[in-house]
């Protein structure tokens, strides 16, 4: 996996360079420049930079003179480059002022920005628009100034080239700080940050390069990480390949607890998902009288009725479960009382894995922490909503800072959180974070959710939680993107979550598994 580093850590990786390696920071900022430029040239200039309109919005910090060093490679590259400044030279940092010397002592045109309709005509013509206003230690919400020039940039945002992070963005919680840069391609230094691993990171930063300073990447080891970039090779070495005298019991069994009257289309989503992913078994059991439709529409899916044997519900429920390799509860449902008692027989008497989603996360509003009492190991699947609900907050209050929430909502409940979203979040009680860097917008579909919580309930099977919805995402995001290139240009509308399931065997074979 891939250390993602928050504000601190990426500091602390720049000073062991220049501490502990001996490594001026002028040379890195040189390194991250020339090769920030190789990225642009190749992604964005058409792998030329000769004769190419470029304009470089620097600001006066060390993000400018990562500007000025790609300003100056590209007139290297007998691109036409101007650097527009916000601020004036005698405000640059350091290292920032001795690579703008070196870029004006080379001829280079620079202007200061006095006016944003002069620069808004400056941009108009640009083939490509370097933002390298604001870098990875911007806390606070941007000044009006800033925005203006930020709005002016994202005029033309399928042209725009960020330098380490978007400006504007958050580099910790991926929050955006009044206004942001919307780019096409950020090239980032080092090391992934976690504010480009979250959905306003998504949004904002575009096609994410890591670009080499100069330095081992395994300085990381000094300072710390606070999350994982999840790789398809990670999930490849957690499935292991099915053995040939494997029957559909040793496979895994899967339980469901889901669906409901006019609902039981959630309940099925579940099934497909977790047969596709290779569960050898997959039973429902829901409310009686929506049975019919259940069993109508599914051939390969066993059923069971919750209400209708002459024995208490919590004693039916926890006989179901009881011979399940692992049981998904919640989608479809219901809230009743029925439903909550249902799901408190679950958590009480079942010590395998329990996949809770939707209606079950519900149940539990306002009182995550009651889950920790349970004697089953327990991988909880909210979005920003169903967490909020869980932690009495708001859906606002979650994405203004996802990694702290999800992390809070794990250890309260003493589970594994899936935190779904543009790059999924997973988190374990012990505070451990890995993120998803698979899926596209396309996953913005009804039922979605329901199949990825059968993905996860079929690797429960067979693997510990928190590796199973390491696994679970990954697959699911990926049938995302398998799905969507399957056409020129890729689509990103029109996924059913039925096909999300039916893409995942292709997934897993191209994981050689």
């Amino acid at each position: 996996m891939i250390p993602i580093l928050s504000r601190e850590q990426i500091r602390a990786f720049d000073r062991e360079a220049i501490e502990r390696c001996s490594v001026p920071s002028i040379v890195l900022m040189e390194n991250a420049g020339r090769n920030a430029c190789d990225v642009l040239e190749r992604e964005m200039l058409g792998g030329s930079a000769k004769d190419k309109r470029v304009v470089v919005v620097c600001g006066t910090g060390n993000n400018g003179g990562d500007g000025f060093v790609i300003a100056r490679h590209l007139l290297a590259r007998r691109a036409r480059v101007s650097v527009a400044l916000a601020g004036t030279r005698d405000k640059l940092s350091h290292d920032a002022k001795t690579n703008a010397n070196a870029w004006v002592g080379l001829g280079g045109p620079t202007e200061s920005i006095t006016d944003v309709d002069a620069l808004k005509k400056t941009l108009a013509d640009a083939d490509a628009i370097v933002d390298a206003l604001f870098g990875t230690g911007l806390d606070r919400a941007l000044e009006t100034s800033a925005t203006a020039i930020v709005e002016a940039m994202n005029e033309h945002a399928s042209r725009v080239f960020a330098v380490d992070i978007p400006s504007g963005l958050d580099a910790q919680t991926g929050a955006i700080l009044g206004a942001c840069v919307f780019a096409a391609h950020t090239a980032t230094f080092a090391h992934p940050k976690l504010g480009l691993y979250t959905p306003n990171g998504a949004a904002h930063a575009g096609a994410l390069h890591v670009v080499d300073i100069g330095v081992p990447a395994s300085l990381v080891s000094h300072v710390g990480h606070d999350a994982e970039l999840l790789e398809p090779r990670d999930v490849a070495r957690l499935v292991e390949p099915r053995a040939p005298d494997v029957h559909k019991y040793r496979a895994g069994h899967v339980g469901v607890l889901a669906g409901s009257l006019g609902k039981t289309g959630a309940a099925l989503l579940v099934a497909r998902g977790a047969l596709r992913a290779g569960a050898g078994a997959v039973t429902v059991a829901t409310w009686h009288d929506a049975l019919p439709a259940l069993r109508a529409a599914s051939l390969e899916v066993m059923t069971a009725s919750l209400d209708a044997l002459e024995k208490p519900l919590i004693e039916v429920a926890a006989s179901f479960a009881a011979a399940k390799r692992a049981v998904v509860a919640g989608p479809g449902f219901g809230t009743d009382e029925r439903a909550a008692t249902a799901i408190r027989a679950l958590l009480v008497g079942y010590e395998g894995t329990i996949v809770l989603d939707a209606d079950a996360l519900t149940l539990h509003a306002g009182r995550a922490s009651e889950l920790a009492s349970s004697r089953a190991k327990l991988v909880l699947t909210p979005h920003a909503g169903e967490a909020a609900r869980l932690l009495a907050s708001t859906a606002e209050e979650i994405e203004r800072d996802r990694f702290t929430a999800a992390r809070a909502l794990a250890k309260k409940a003493r589970a594994v959180v899936v935190l779904k979203g543009a790059r999924t979040l997973v988190v374990s009680a012990e505070g451990r974070v890995v993120v998803c860097g698979a899926g596209n917008a396309a996953l913005a579909t009804a039922g979605s959710g329901d199949v990825l919580a059968g993905i996860i309930g079929a690797n429960a099977c067979s693997m510990q939680p928190f590796d199973a919805a390491c696994v679970g995402v990954h697959l699911h995001a990926a049938a995302a993107d398998l799905w969507s290139t399957r056409t020129t240009p890729p689509r990103h509308r029109g996924l059913l979550a039925s096909e999300i399931a039916e893409q995942v065997p292709d997934v897993l074979a191209a994981l050689g598994r």
